[in-house]
C-alpha cells in the first residue's frame, strides 16, 4: 500500500495515530539534532540556526498532537510507542551515512567540508520527502474529520526546502546532480520504511 492508502487506517486507529504522530516527532527531533551536530561553532548562519530550531519545534508540535489522539499514549520515543521503531529510528542515520560516503568518493570531502555537504544534502532529500508526507497526511486527517493538524509545519516544510536549494546552489555547480543522488538514496530507504509501516499497520 502506499502512503494515501496507509494513513486513514492510521487515523482510524486512535493508538495507532499516536504512535504515528509520535514517530514523525522522533524523525523531526533526530533532523533537529543532526543539524546541530553538523554546525561549525564559528561560521553557523542564521539559515542554520532557523532550520534547526524549526525542525525542534515541529518535533515538539507533533508531541502535543498526540494529546488529541489519547493523553495516556506514547510518553516517550521508547520502541513501543513508535510506528516501525527500526526503520524510523535509523532512517536518517542511513541517509546520512549513503550521502557522505557518495561526498568522500566523489568530491573528496573531509572534516567540517563533508559535514556541511552532507547537511545540505541530507536535509534536501528529507524536505522533498516531507512535502510529499505532511500535505497527503493533512488530506488524511481532514477527510476523517480529525483534530490533528498539520497545516503549519506544511508551510515551514516548503520554506525549509527553498532554503536547501538556495545554499546548495552556493555548495556546487553541480547541485543538482548531488541533489538527485541524494534523493535516489532517500527512495530506496523510503520504499523500505513504507514496507515495514504497511506490516504494522495490516498486523493490527
Amino acid at each position: 500500500m502506499n502512503l494515501s492508502q496507509l494513513l486513514p487506517l492510521i487515523i482510524a486507529d486512535n493508538k495507532l495515530h499516536a504512535k504515528w504522530l509520535n514517530t514523525l516527532s522522533l524523525m523531526e527531533n533526530t533532523g533537529a539534532r543532526k543539524i546541530s551536530a553538523s554546525e561549525d561553532p564559528q561560521t553557523v548562519t542564521y539559515i542554520i540556526l532557523k532550520h534547526a530550531a524549526e525542525e525542534h519545534r515541529h518535533a515538539f508540535y507533533l508531541k502535543k498532537q498526540i494529546e488529541k489522539a489519547g493523553k495516556e499514549y506514547c510518553p516517550t520515543y521508547a520502541s513501543e510507542y513508535l510506528v516501525a521503531p527500526e526503520f524510523s529510528r535509523y532512517y536518517l542515520n542511513r541517509l546520512d551515512i549513503d550521502v557522505c560516503r557518495y561526498l568522500k568518493k566523489e568530491l573528496a570531502l573531509r572534516g567540517k567540508d563533508l559535514r556541511f555537504g552532507a547537511y545540505l544534502l541530507v536535509t534536501y532529500a528529507i524536505e522533498v520527502r516531507a512535502d510529499e508526507i505532511y500535505p497527503v497526511y493533512q488530506q488524511a486527517l481532514e477527510d476523517a474529520g480529525s483534530k490533528v493538524n498539520v497545516k503549519s509545519i506544511i508551510l515551514e516544510e516548503e520554506g525549509h526546502l527553498e532554503e536547501m536549494i538556495n545554499q546548495l546552489k552556493g555548495f556546487s555547480a553541480d547541485w543538482q546532480l548531488h541533489a538527485k543522488r541524494a534523493v535516489e538514496f532517500e527512495s530506496n530507504l523510503y520504499s523500505d520504511w513504507l514496507e515495514a509501516l504497511g506490516s504494522v499497520v495490516s498486523s493490527e
